[in-house]
Parts: structure tokens; C-alpha cells; sequence
């Protein structure tokens, strides 16, 4: 089993910059991308970035010039700069499952909120 926490959401202005935080433990050997999700206020769940244990990234094209993901060991970070108000949405850690016993599955934190406004 693999449990996923958040950390770093909060209060921000516009401008500003943010450093979320995702402390992955249990089974950590099992999963292999680790990304974060983010959904806004009325709006669907989307992805933001994604890092494979190799290091591959990936971010949307959206946030791809002011947010950076980075993975080390069992920690995944986002780092959020230039923030803007539209950016205001509870930010998920998310993990998928490699081994046979879990592949495909999606684990989950329980979010942190990111609030942009002056």
C-alpha cells in the first residue's frame, strides 16, 4: 500500500511562489510516476506534472513556464512561481502503481489548498 501526504498549500498573492510537497511511504517500490493533479473550484481534476522514477517529466502546457516538478527518493515537489489567480485550486499527489499486484492503480493524498489573491 502506498500513502501519499501533502504539504506547502496556503495563502498567496498573485506574483508569488509556492513549494508543494509530497511524502510518499508504504510501498514505494511499486509505484512509478508520481505527478501532481490540481482541481479549481467547479472545474474537472487536471494534471499539472508528472516525473517517472527516472526522472522524466512532464508539464502542462498551461503551467510549463512557471512550475517545476522534481522527485527525490520518496518525495515529490512541485514549485510554483509567477502564480496567478487562476491558479487557485486544492492540488493532489498522485501515484501510479508497476507492480503486478497494483499496476495501473492511482493512489491519492487528500489535496492542499492553494489560494492566489491580492
Amino acid at each position: 500500500q502506498v500513502q501519499l501526504v501533502e504539504s506547502g498549500g496556503g495563502l498567496v498573492q498573485p506574483g508569488g511562489s509556492l513549494r508543494l510537497s509530497c511524502a510518499a511511504s508504504g510501498s514505494i517500490f511499486s509505484i512509478n510516476a508520481m505527478g501532481w493533479y490540481r482541481q479549481a473550484p467547479g472545474k474537472q481534476r487536471e494534471l499539472v506534472a508528472t516525473v517517472t522514477t527516472s526522472g522524466r517529466t512532464n508539464i502542462a502546457d498551461s503551467v510549463k513556464d512557471r512550475f517545476t516538478i522534481s522527485r527525490d527518493g520518496a518525495r515529490v515537489y512541485l514549485q510554483m512561481n509567477s502564480l496567478k489567480p487562476e491558479d487557485t485550486a486544492v492540488y493532489y499527489c498522485n501515484a501510479v502503481g508497476a507492480a503486478p499486484h497494483n499496476y495501473g492503480m492511482n493512489y491519492w493524498g487528500k489535496g492542499t489548498l492553494v489560494t492566489v489573491s491580492s
